[in-house]
């Protein structure tokens, strides 16, 4: 899965192969409409003024995209107070979506920058953002038979197999124990260990402020139920879903939905609170998207066509269902945040 997405030049993430949108593979929620980056602009603003509306606060987004959420972003605080303060950095080790962004962005040359890994960034106070990347970390898939067994690949002649040993690792069966995952025979599914080191890097870098994780996953309890006994990794071709990852190798997108349980328990355990998670679709509605469809007339020829996709944002069955919102805080105290006023989840996880 490392080499599939980000082998250099030839994963999907690393060459000019991987797209975004109508004419890629799939979309993400920015893609779907300017509101989703606009309503998260306005809880960046509150989280701004929680923290004493400092006179510099760092946005650091890891893993842009094509560069759409930071537009809408920007473009939503642009002329408000908040708007001098931002130093908008994005974390993108691929120089081609690095191109693909400074021509987007070209307009708030002055506000952003772009570096490699986290480690470039130094020690910042604001918010660390990222919209479904934790998905796309390279995962472990195991399998319980007698006794617990990882999943390898191995090449035979032309084509790639898979056999089943002892995990790689004592941090597997460590993870289900910390997590309290009992499998049955024949269950199959994934673990996410990158996460945590992933959660290190940024905790390494953020000196006070949040974190907020946007992606599509489950509290550990539903993720490990006996109906979801296959796991959860799937490959995104063309619009199409299907559950080969040995097919279109470095043309498709691979994934793994996110144990958000796994977030909030090592984050907690580096001294990170958890502030709130819920559904994306309750998370818009709290900060006002509403307001948004209001502000697009209902006069104007593109109005239904743009609350359809606005709906795709929020409502049941779409990415409003399936998508999670989780924030985290180093800090003092345990700030509240309008994002969460609707519903609170946290102790789901």
């Amino acid at each position: 899965m490392e080499m599939a997405l980000y082998e250099p030049g030839l994963g999907y993430y690393a060459s000019d192969r991987g797209v975004i949108g109508k004419s890629g593979d799939y979309y993400t929620s920015p893609h779907l409409h300017f509101a989703f980056g606009s309503v998260t602009g306005r809880q960046i603003e509150e989280m701004w003024h929680i923290m004493g509306a400092p006179s510099v606060f760092h946005i650091i987004e890891i893993g842009a995209g094509a560069g759409y959420l930071c537009k809408d972003i920007l473009d939503s605080l642009k002329g408000r107070d908040i708007f001098k303060s931002i130093r908008y950095v994005i974390v993108e080790r691929s120089p081609l979506a690095r191109k693909r962004h400074e021509k987007l962005l070209a307009g708030y040359a002055d506000t952003t920058k772009w570096v490699s890994s986290p480690e470039e960034v130094g020690r910042v106070s604001g918010c660390i953002l990222s919209n479904e990347l934790l998905d796309s970390f390279p995962v472990h898939i195991v399998e319980m038979e007698d006794d617990l067994k990882e999943v390898y690949v191995q090449v035979n002649g032309e084509d790639f197999v898979e056999v089943k040993d002892s995990p790689v690792s004592d941090a597997i069966a460590a993870y289900l124990e910390e997590f309290s995952v009992k499998l049955s025979w024949g269950y199959r599914t994934e673990i996410n260990l990158r996460i945590k080191d992933w959660l290190a890097s940024v905790d390494k870098i953020l000196q006070e402020g949040f974190i907020v994780t946007i992606d599509y996953g489950y509290p550990a309890v539903e993720y490990y139920s006996e109906d979801r006994n296959r796991g959860t990794l799937l490959c995104y071709h063309r619009h199409q879903v299907h559950e080969n990852p040995y097919s279109n190798i470095g043309d498709q997108d691979l994934t793994a939905h996110v144990n958000f349980s796994s977030v909030k328990k090592w984050g907690e355990d580096l001294g990170i609170k958890t502030i709130g998670f819920c559904r994306q679709g309750l998370f818009l509605i709290a900060l006002g998207i509403d307001r948004i469809i209001n502000d697009l007339g209902q006069d104007s020829k593109e109005y239904l066509f743009e609350v359809q996709k606005i709906k795709g944002l929020i409502l049941p069955g779409t990415m409003g269902d399936t998508h999670k919102v989780l924030i985290q805080y180093k800090g003092s105290g345990a700030p509240e945040l309008k994002g969460f006023s609707v519903r609170n989840q946290a102790g789901r996880l």
